[in-house]
């Protein structure tokens, strides 16, 4: 069954039965589970990137941004809402603050602080630069960082960052509008890296910069193009910091490679060096990556990748996962959670899991996305785990109402740890 706005237009708890996309590979089941939309117009609200920790602890709250309008480009006045949803109390719009240092596909990067109960962080802009809002939830006390964090490390205590005004400008959708990059005439300035952020002082020491990067070299060379690093995730063990360079292609779009380095500035690595292609990407452990990238035998596809010099690449799940999506693993990493872009004349896009041990692709549900979803202001849906592995939840605009938040319970596949909100 296909999920559009016919079939799920009821009330903020109703569950929706959803299964598995029409024409999906032999090897892939369906399992139907229940589908709660937690947030309701007229305003749009999704959370944004797969990546960062929506759920509380207690999987109480769920986080997200709230905005009045859709389907352009943010500009400098632009605001939208930081707030979470109540799980427990009739899934209620709590306000936690507002940014104007956000995009379409990543949000404000707002997220939970790791290992700091009650604990949120958020991107925002002030007049000479952008900031971090740190938010304390109980108090409603807020302190602010003196840069935009990209991402944070396990005992939240260090964040990752990079240059947003040079994102903003090669990549819309991922920065932010508001400030220029002052750099905009230079194609690798030294200026711009990737950098470490104590959350408790704001010290920030530059780990790697661009002008650094071009001293490892690429078959073939890198061309006249700009270039800029983006999508930094700090590894479980808070060691290493993962981040991508890219370059522009003279062509049109751009190449990718794969960087690890350490928080405290050594071991710059390649990870699956001159495949020039890598897209999404998620730590499984303290020492391996699940990306799609491009292997030397099957071309692209998702790989297990060794951060290691020489690692060792494994593909993953070719015969089921047979296309780039956003990607991370279940807690005890028997399964992975993905997605698909849109498909088919209907444009549906399918969140399922994949069990490691059997190869067993199970379609969770396929969500309608309108033709008007394309480019910077699409809506993928980004499927993000509750801690307990019990929950996703997802940014889809097909209930009709433009996009929102919605919750699938696992607990039919997953067996539960905590009891339901």
């Amino acid at each position: 069954m296909r999920c559009s706005r016919r079939q799920a237009t009821g009330g903020l708890a109703a569950a929706v039965m959803l299964s598995g996309l029409r024409g999906a590979s032999r090897a892939a089941g369906a399992v139907e589970v229940p589908v709660r939309t937690i947030t309701r117009g007229p305003r749009h609200h999704w959370f944004a990137y797969y990546d960062k920790l929506q759920f509380d602890p207690q999987v109480r709250y769920c986080l997200g941004n709230a905005v009045g309008f859709e389907h352009r480009s943010p500009t400098a006045a632009d605001a939208i809402e930081v707030g979470m949803v109540d799980l427990a109390d009739g899934d209620r719009w709590i306000r936690l603050g507002e940014s104007r240092a956000w995009g379409w596909q990543q949000g404000c990067m707002l997220q939970w602080v790791p290992s700091r109960d009650g604990l949120v962080i958020y991107n925002d802009r002030e007049a000479e630069g952008y900031v971090a809002r740190v938010h304390e939830v109980a108090s409603g006390t807020t302190r602010t960082l003196p840069t935009a964090v990209y991402a944070l490390s396990p005992d939240g205590r260090t964040a990752v960052a990079t240059d947003f005004r040079r994102i903003n400008e090669l990549r819309p959708g991922y920065g932010y509008a508001g400030l220029a990059d002052p750099w905009t005439g230079e194609t690798a300035p030294a200026e711009v890296g990737v950098q470490r952020v104590d959350l408790e002082t704001g010290e920030i020491t530059m780990l790697v910069s661009l002008a650094d990067i071009l001293d490892v070299p690429f078959p073939g060379g890198f061309g006249e193009g700009k270039h800029w690093f983006n999508h930094l995730l700090v590894s479980p063990d808070g060691r290493r910091t993962i981040f991508l360079h890219r370059w522009q292609k003279p062509t049109g779009g751009w190449n990718t490679r794969m960087f690890t380095i350490g928080l405290d500035g050594s071991g710059l690595r390649e990870i699956n060096p001159g495949a020039g292609m890598v897209s999404h990407f998620i730590w499984r452990d303290a020492q391996q990556i699940l990306a799609w990238t491009r292997h030397p035998e099957f071309g692209g596809c998702f790989c297990l990748l060794e951060d290691a010099a020489d690692g060792r690449i494994e593909p993953v799940g070719r015969e089921v996962m047979t296309r780039d999506g956003h990607c991370t693993s279940l807690p005890g990493n028997a399964w992975i959670v993905n997605d698909t872009y849109p498909q088919g004349a209907d444009r549906l896009q399918t969140v399922y899991l994949y069990e490691v041990a059997t190869g067993r692709r199970v379609d969770l549900g396929s969500f309608a996305s309108p033709e008007a979803y394309r480019g910077e202001w699409r809506c993928d849906t980004h499927p993000r785990h509750s801690p307990d592995g019990r929950f996703l939840c997802i940014d889809s605009p097909h209930t009709g109402t433009g996009r929102q938040m919605h919750l699938l319970d696992l607990s039919g596949i997953i067996p539960p740890t905590t009891s339901l909100p």
